[in-house]
């Protein structure tokens, strides 16, 4: 019965990875393919990357996407951590549950509501639309995201730490920056990575809040696959499959990192008491 299940849940786990790379897989190969159409097979080829050069809507379309990624991500992140704090080690206050609940909202808003709001509000402000009302958008609807995962580590933190860093001397300044902070790290990495995600490969409200000049790679690709889509599509998202995975290896390798540090140091310490 054992060896049943062991076998069920490997067919199982194999499928779901399967179902899930397999799609990004194809892309990535034919990416390379020398035919220009997609789903013919024509040979290896590099030209599509080098055509990119060439491509001054793609490029103008990728670097935009990077730009509201990275910014929109880190400051979701900073606000994010801060309301994780604030919800965390607060306890109870007057006002809690509303405060929680406007945090959380975007996470079970449908995108449609959430561009035209902001759309609305945009208009309302008499704001011109363009690459920072398209940031704006992304840390609103990201920032949440980025409120639940660091909140996950914060509410199994133990607070004995930041009080013995506080008994020696420590403001509650230098003790976030030298003690809470780099325990929470990975988790932080893991907030800011979730959310340039998002960010990277939104369309909904992006579309909502854009403006002239800042359009996004995600519109790009779409705009253009309604026409068809050509092998160069295939190479950007490629680069861009690349920079993300790039990405999540460093935080992984830095989690690990941290954490080894992190048992060394509780080693040394437990040592040193005994």
């Amino acid at each position: 019965m054992k060896n049943r299940f062991s076998w069920f849940n490997a067919t199982s786990l194999t499928l779901g990875f399967a179902f899930l790379y397999i799609p990004i897989l194809l892309l990535v190969i034919y990416s390379f393919n020398e035919s220009k159409l997609v789903t013919v097979w024509g040979g290896w080829s590099t030209k599509w990357y080098a055509s990119l050069l060439d491509n001054t809507a793609l490029k103008e379309a990728a670097w935009v996407t990077l730009r509201v990624a990275f910014i929109s991500a880190t400051v979701a992140t900073v606000l994010g951590t801060l309301a994780a704090i604030t919800l965390v080690r607060m306890g109870r206050f007057p006002g809690r549950t509303l405060f929680s609940g406007m945090i959380f909202a975007p996470l079970v808003m449908p995108e449609v509501i959430t561009g035209l709001s902001l759309l609305l509000l945009f208009v309302a402000l008499n704001i011109d639309r363009g690459f920072w009302t398209i940031t704006l958008a992304h840390i609103t609807f990201t920032m949440c995201y980025a409120a639940v995962v660091v909140q996950a580590r914060l509410q199994d933190f133990d607070k004995s730490v930041e009080e013995a860093a506080m008994d020696l001397g420590a403001t509650p300044v230098n003790t976030f920056f030298q003690v809470t902070l780099p325990i929470i790290a990975p988790s932080v990495i893991s907030a800011w990575l979730l959310s340039f995600t998002l960010s990277l490969d939104d369309l909904v409200v992006a579309s909502f809040t854009t403006g002239p000049g800042a359009t996004t790679l995600p519109m790009k690709i779409y705009s253009q696959v309604r026409l068809g889509v050509t092998p160069e599509i295939n190479a950007i998202s490629t680069i861009l499959i690349g920079i993300v995975t790039v990405g999540v290896l460093a935080a992984a390798y830095f989690t690990k990192r941290q954490s080894e540090r992190q048992e060394r140091e509780r080693r040394i310490a437990f040592g040193a008491s005994d």
